[in-house]
């Protein structure tokens, strides 16, 4: 296996291949979307991996990665820094540093920012071919505004009336 060339993007470093790599939070490209927090991928957007997804999503308090959802593959979350608040199952759990959530598939899961700073949380998820998604209503998830109106298993359905994506320099405590 070779090493990955790196290329530079508007706010850092990103793998232009699949080889492997070492590359420091404070170097890599971050994302951003108003409400979603800031985050990154440990992969090239010109060969993503068939199998791993794996990232640092930085939450404000408030703010979610996405909506309630039940994946067909397994996931998992290692709060890094920060409070969040876990909605697993219609059950809201509050986390903090070092608390992990581990999502085997089928379960029905989101995490919101809380407390006082942001919140940092190492995201890992398996891939699969047949993956699918189901996004889901939920009254524990909605009063956080992370659940849909209307269950739907197409993403493009459940992020509509989202902005897009922007670039973003690396939030503390990355910064």
């Amino acid at each position: 296996m070779t090493e990955a060339s790196m290329e530079a993007m508007p706010t850092g470093k990103l793998p232009s291949d699949d080889g492997w790599f070492i590359l420091n939070l404070t170097e890599i490209g971050w994302q951003t979307l108003p409400g979603g927090g800031t985050w990154c991928v440990f992969e090239s957007p010109r060969a993503p991996s068939r199998t791993l997804g794996i990232g640092v999503h930085v939450l404000r308090p408030g703010e979610t990665p996405g909506y309630y959802h039940a994946e067909s593959d397994q996931e998992g979350f290692l709060v890094l820094s920060g409070e969040c608040v876990a909605v697993v199952e219609g059950q809201e759990r509050r986390m903090r540093a070092w608390d992990y959530l581990h999502c085997p598939p089928g379960t029905a899961h989101i995490t919101i920012g809380a407390g006082e700073e942001p919140c940092a949380i190492l995201m890992v998820g398996t891939r699969s071919e047949s993956q699918s998604i189901r996004y889901l209503v939920d009254p524990v998830a909605a009063r956080y505004g992370a659940a849909v109106t209307e269950e739907t298993n197409a993403p493009k359905e459940a992020y509509a009336g989202r902005p897009p994506f922007s670039a973003a320099p690396a939030p503390a405590p990355f910064a």
